[in-house]
């Protein structure tokens, strides 16, 4: 109720919209991910609607003391390198049935790259879990959720979908926002 109360303060402070409603459970994609305050537009978006996700953060940061505190964020750390290991941890406590909810910045970096990494697309589908997109657009001032979907195998038309929606975000530095693409519409 803290968090949720502080979110919704710091949102009407900076003058943003929250738009879309929080998924009772699922992965949220949340894209452009350009800067590092994207980490804490993804906790005001979730905390606004009440909600405590946990995100994935690349190990390297979780030293003292920025690792206690992106703990108690719910950050969880991947190793990039071996990242369909945490991919497998993750399915299995997602079919456990408790709620689930966890935050993806499926580019994977701050700056402009080739693709986007697979981990929630394979995640949804290995667990039937939806994925929701959901956003920070500063030239706008909203921020929330936009459509979700189940990921059909179809990973072209999923990811039309996926372009669709984030054609016209580019967060707080759209120079360094990545195209919604994975490399598995290649080998489609």
């Amino acid at each position: 109720m803290l968090r949720q109360r502080f979110a919704r303060a710091v949102t009407r402070v900076m003058g943003y919209k929250m738009v879309g409603e929080v998924p009772p459970n699922g992965i949220l994609v949340g894209a452009p991910h350009t800067s590092n305050w994207d980490f804490v537009t993804m906790l005001l978006v979730m905390w606004h609607g009440g909600e405590h996700p946990r995100v994935l953060v690349k190990k390297q940061l979780f030293f003292f003391p920025l690792g206690p505190i992106l703990r108690l964020f719910g950050g969880i750390p991947i190793d990039r390198d071996n990242a369909s290991t945490i991919v497998s941890e993750l399915v299995a406590e997602a079919k456990e049935g408790e709620n689930f909810r966890l935050v993806f910045a499926a580019e994977g970096t701050r700056s402009k790259g080739e693709y986007w990494k697979s981990g929630f697309y394979r995640l949804s589908q290995q667990t039937g879990l939806p994925v929701t997109l959901a956003f920070f657009e500063p030239p706008t001032k909203t921020m929330g959720f936009g459509p979700s979907f189940v990921a059909s195998g179809d990973v072209k038309k999923d990811m039309d979908m996926v372009r669709a929606f984030y054609a016209d975000k580019g967060g707080i530095k759209p120079k360094n926002a990545t195209l919604p693409r994975l490399r598995e519409e290649e080998r489609a």
